[in-house]
């Protein structure tokens, strides 16, 4: 499955090379922000491996990461903020918040390794008390921790395997790393009663 992805992204954006890629990344994360999830892991990877060799490509990928969701995030706060939200969607909103391990914006961070709020950028609009400064400080924070670690890694594998097991293990990584966000997710949702209450 890899392998045929891969082979697609680099048909479609590898013509243009480095910067195809760098700009497709940027558009999956911003898609990811904005209408639908997109495992932008995989593809972050699967950017990575267009040139595993190059830490500067890497950094590159991070940025565009990072750009694509800010530019996602905020553009979803914009739509957001300019439509009158019924007061009892903010209320079930305060209510499933109010339910998480955090309830400030400090949960955007958690959220970036255990799943809980999507669609980050309606939820910093529809909460009165979160700051879009604040909230985008925990994003960006949780993008730089997040990929920088699934970087180090991809690198190291990269470093220290031929390339089709490096890709395997890569792969097998980012998958893992899915599984459990979503594990943690869910296992924090039942702990705090949550899937009981918002039903």
């Amino acid at each position: 499955m890899s392998l045929n992805i891969s082979e697609w992204m680099l048909n479609i954006f590898g013509p243009h090379g480095a910067v195809g890629i760098i700009i497709f990344v940027m558009l999956i994360f911003f898609i990811d922000a904005v209408l639908f999830p997109t495992l932008p892991e995989l593809f972050f990877v699967i950017g990575f491996m267009y040139m595993p060799d190059s830490f500067s490509f890497g950094i590159a990928l991070l940025v565009a990461a990072s750009i694509g969701e800010i530019l996602g995030i905020s553009l979803l706060y914009g739509i957001v903020d300019r439509i009158r939200i019924p007061e009892r969607i903010k209320k079930v909103v305060d209510k499933y918040v109010n339910f998480l391990v955090v309830a400030d914006e400090r949960i955007l961070l958690v959220n970036r390794f255990a799943p809980m709020i999507p669609f980050a950028g309606a939820f910093i609009s529809i909460i009165d008390e979160w700051s879009y400064k604040k909230s985008m400080g925990y994003v960006v924070l949780g993008c730089y921790l997040k990929y920088g670690l699934i970087l180090l890694f991809s690198g190291f594998f990269y470093s220290f395997f031929s390339s089709d097991m490096a890709e395997t293990f890569t792969i097998i990584m980012i998958i893992s790393i899915i599984i459990i966000s979503l594990m943690l997710s869910f296992y924090k949702k039942r702990k705090t009663g949550m899937l009981h209450e918002i039903r």
